[in-house]
């Protein structure tokens, strides 16, 4: 008795517990990956914003590694994701065209669920293919499934998260227009917060079962997509911080098709922001009361480049400046993004990295971490990363490629196109319209020197590598004149 009575006081002495003290710890670490939709590369904090705050990820950079290089596999919802989920360039797949992945990709839960991690998954899934059940996240690796499934934002931010009635049951998870698995939320409830929570939730619930299991979680908001909604009190704090902002640039800039947003000053989109930062805060207080802050990763980036071009009216969200325009192109504003990696042990703290990394790195990335066999048959374009995490030697000497095929002239102000980086320089093909752009991107991170004239032999390597690539993997292309796919 006296020596349980001994137990109980150090327990409290110390804020520890008995449960905590003898927990197992996993012998691979943890991973969560903290997926953000629509965040530009300007639009945190450390990344150099004066207007948004976020000081729960900038701390997550004060603890790990940052890079300034870091890149999307598309600058588009679906695609992106399918880079992240299968380590390949979406051009591979049907995934250019908006229609997610097919049952047969094997996926990074899959791998490392075989590996022996314990999957969840919360939040945008929006990788259906033809709203078949075949590849919804609990058909693709995940163990546990909570809201995930064809819907790319939600009707409202707002619980329940849909306008009208609800849909059958028999098409639950299908929809685009409803959130599904949330039903049991409260009033006022917020979807960044109700995400947050669930994630929360299996991490204790999985502590508490006291196994040696490792877990791998993939945290993917809706926000900061439209629609433009958020708490009332963190706008009111964004309106009144506005109203003592001043500005250099104007707040557009003509485009060939319509506007790119110069300026961060949209008080609501901020309070986005800040509540996805909040959602950060909470993860990471959770992993430190938990007592496994020091055996989890927490990798963090998001899907594309911030909206900020427009060949309509739509409202626009942010400045990706002095990168060039936004969400949707194949500049650098659409598919450069925040990129960073705490890994406790081997990560310095508060490092930057220039190298070069991509959404499609993040599969072999995270099965060199958890100590698992690459599978280079299935993430055939991604690379093993840990190098360059770890802050020694990495140099990318493979060039980088992207596809989009599915250009939006009317609504984001793009048009159909593919792209290829290698070394220091960037090429862009406008194939529809026959021209090409080349840039020197660590001279020029605004893209706004064509050098194809200038340095014609250079253009011609860099055409005839993104030409090559494109016929090589069967690339998908929009035939104008039928308004069909068709393969080239």
């Amino acid at each position: 008795m006296r020596t349980l009575v001994t137990i109980l006081l150090l327990s409290c002495l110390f804020g520890t517990s008995i449960f905590a003290a003898t927990k197992k710890k996993p012998a691979q670490p943890n991973i969560l990956i903290f997926y953000v939709d629509d965040l530009g590369w300007m639009d945190l904090a450390c990344q150099g914003s004066e207007f948004y705050e976020t000081p729960a990820i900038d701390q997550l950079a004060n603890e790990g590694i940052r890079f300034t290089q870091g890149y999307t596999a598309h600058p588009r919802c679906v695609p992106a994701r399918y880079g992240v989920m299968t380590g390949k360039y979406p051009a591979r797949g049907p995934a250019p065209g908006g229609k997610g992945m097919v049952a047969e990709d094997v996926t990074i839960a899959e791998a490392l669920q075989d590996g022996g991690y314990a999957t969840f998954f919360t939040g945008k899934w929006h990788l259906l293919f033809r709203d078949k059940e075949g590849n919804m996240p609990q058909n693709q690796g995940f163990d546990v499934n909570v809201a995930g499934g064809a819907a790319g934002a939600p009707p409202t931010y707002f619980y329940p998260y849909r306008k009208g009635e609800s849909t059958p049951s028999g098409r639950k998870g299908y929809k685009k227009d409803e959130i599904h698995g949330l039903e049991d939320g409260k009033e006022g409830e917020y979807i960044t917060d109700r995400l947050t929570d669930e994630t929360v939730e299996f991490m204790t619930e999985h502590v508490k079962k006291n196994t040696d299991e490792p877990f791998f979680v993939f945290l993917s908001h809706y926000g900061v997509h439209t629609p433009f909604e958020a708490k009332p009190e963190l706008v009111a704090k964004y309106e009144a911080k506005l109203a003592k902002m001043k500005y250099e640039l104007p707040e557009y800039e003509k485009t060939i098709t319509g506007d790119n947003k110069l300026r961060q000053d949209f008080p609501v989109y901020a309070a986005m922001i800040e509540s996805v930062d909040q959602s950060m805060a909470k993860i990471q207080t959770t992993l430190e009361n938990l007592g496994i802050e020091d055996n989890t990763i927490i990798i963090f980036t998001a899907d594309n480049g911030g909206l900020s071009t427009r060949g309509n009216t739509r409202q626009l969200a942010t400045s990706n400046y002095p990168l060039r325009y936004g969400k949707g192109w194949l500049y650098e504003g659409g598919i450069r993004e925040a990129f960073i990696v705490k890994w406790p042990g081997q990560t310095k703290a508060g490092s930057v990295s220039d190298a070069l990394v991509s959404g499609t790195d993040i599969y072999p990335t995270v099965l060199g971490m958890a100590g698992l066999k690459q599978r280079p048959n299935d993430h055939l374009d991604g690379l093993d990363v840990t190098n360059a995490i770890k802050g020694n030697k990495f140099e990318r000497n493979a060039p980088l490629f992207w596809h989009s095929p599915m250009g939006r002239p009317g609504s984001t102000g793009d048009s159909n196109s593919s792209a290829v980086r290698l070394g220091d320089y960037k090429l862009i093909d406008w194939y529809d319209e026959g021209r090409i752009e080349l840039f020197n991107l660590k001279d020029d991170i605004g893209e706004s020197r064509d050098l194809s004239s200038s340095m014609p032999a250079k253009a011609s390597e860099l055409h005839h590598l993104v030409k090559e690539w494109r016929q090589s993997i069967n690339a998908v292309k929009l035939d104008p004149s039928k308004n069909k796919w068709q393969k080239k």
